[in-house]
């Protein structure tokens, strides 16, 4: 049976999807994962021309699929000359060799999928450095089977392989260029680290969004802030994340991160990839989970979430969950639902902007004991005390009377005891008590 030469080219493919159901998984399960691979497999450029599933009690170490499927799969392949097989499972190197022998067709997993949108999407040098890092550590011990590549497609007396040597030369400028990374990465997480610091120096509250790819984080900053961060009916459409001020009812000031999405199945190496950017959502002061009301599988999106959160580090802390895209039939009929079981929970829809004024109010009531307003009659031989509260406080009103600086601030909880003597007519204690005495400096 003729087959389809071997393909090494990835955008713009031709592909069919494979999908495995073994163990607890349901039919419904894989199902769902397969339509969420159709739509990766969009996203990446390709074109799906059909779906398998395999139903089997356990994976088998040779191609993972039993040899029947194989077959069956190889036939399919030779009759519709598809580029590419996608499984949607994490392949070992042996086994990907193995299918492309048996079929003849070049075999991607999920993560190679995922690695391939991550790296469409990267766009500042901190993205493209924490994509190429992932894209090196699934690369490393594969590396026998990409020479395999190569010597398909050179072929002849003299190019029937790269030797050993070779082999280990390369594996060996991996390794360097990965540890190089890891370097550069660190600067950058130091970086972000010296950035927070500033940021708390200021008072400022630190909220991310985090939520399943596709969910309207992005639609939802956009919404907030007036801003055009990049949101478009894809997969993984934000890899950067972009931080914005926004400003609440109670007139204090938040800083929300737009963070990468995420989905189920996520390689562990890439979240480790992807540290120096998740460490936003370690630090932050309030976790804002932006769910999909109206996905039929929401309720795995969200533990999906959940798994990846505590895969970072982040077990506990206060999370604000927001039911998005109850504008749609289906989010209106499941958000009262969702918004039963989650608790305290706000429906909106970022694209109409229906019900964003009341995640405001429910945002600034969760941040509310960050900041205390001061209301300070400050004395100008007080010059470094005002210029402490212009550094670690928001100050909102400031006026000047003969020998006084009359301010109005939202400073940080821990530090409003520090002006506390100034406070609502404190001049008056100070002017008469005669007292030169300093107070502590913030």
């Amino acid at each position: 049976m003729d087959r389809p030469p071997l393909r090494t080219e990835f955008e713009g493919e031709s592909v069919l999807l494979v999908g495995v159901q073994n163990g607890k998984a349901g039919e419904w399960d894989v199902s769902d994962s397969l339509d969420e691979l159709h739509q990766l497999s969009l996203t990446s450029g390709a074109r799906v021309l059909g779906r398998f599933i395999c139903r089997q009690t356990k994976p088998y170490p040779s191609h993972y699929v039993g040899k029947g499927k194989v077959r069956e799969i190889a036939e399919w392949a030779a009759e519709h000359r598809p580029s590419s097989l996608v499984f949607d499972e994490d392949l070992s190197p042996a086994q990907g060799r193995n299918l492309e022998e048996e079929i003849g067709v070049k075999v991607i997993d999920r993560t190679q999928m995922i690695l391939d949108i991550f790296a469409q999407h990267a766009h500042t040098k901190e993205g493209r450095l924490q994509i190429e890092l992932a894209q090196l550590e699934y690369l490393l011990p594969r590396l026998r089977r990409m020479w395999t590549h190569l010597e398909r497609q050179k072929g002849g007396i003299g190019l029937r392989g790269p030797g050993e040597k070779q082999l280990e030369t390369d594996r060996r400028r991996i390794e360097e260029r990965i540890s190089r990374l890891k370097k550069e990465l660190d600067q950058v997480r130091r970086h972000r680290h010296e950035l927070r610091r500033g940021r708390r120096r200021h008072g400022w509250a630190l909220a991310s969004l985090v939520g399943y790819t596709n969910a309207g984080k992005s639609t939802l900053l956009n919404a907030l802030t007036g801003s055009n961060v990049e949101a478009y009916n894809q997969l993984f459409s934000t890899l950067d994340p972009t931080t914005r001020q926004v400003e609440l009812p109670n007139q204090q000031s938040v800083l929300l991160t737009d963070t990468v999405g995420f989905i189920r199945k996520l390689p562990h190496h890439l979240v480790e990839s992807f540290k120096a950017t998740l460490e936003e959502v370690v630090e932050a002061d309030l976790l804002i989970h932006i769910i999909d009301a109206s996905h039929p599988r929401v309720e795995s999106q969200i533990e999906a979430v959940r798994e990846v959160l505590k895969e970072i580090g982040v077990v506990e802390g206060p999370v604000l969950h927001v039911l998005n895209k109850i504008d749609a039939e289906e989010g209106r009929r499941q958000w009262p639902r969702l918004a039963e079981e989650l608790g305290r929970a706000v429906p909106v829809s970022a694209r109409t902007g229906e019900g964003v004024e009341a995640f405001l109010h429910e945002l600034a009531d969760r941040l509310r004991d960050r900041n205390v307003r001061l209301d300070l009659c400050i004395p100008m031989s007080k010059g470094d005390l005002i210029a402490a509260l212009h550094r670690v406080g928001d100050v909102r009103e400031e006026s000047y009377e003969a020998a006084h600086a009359f301010l109005t601030a939202y400073v940080p909880a821990h530090m409003a005891s520090r002006f506390e003597p100034y406070r609502d007519g404190g001049q008056d204690r100070e002017s008469t008590s005669g007292s030169t005495e300093e107070p502590d400096k913030a």
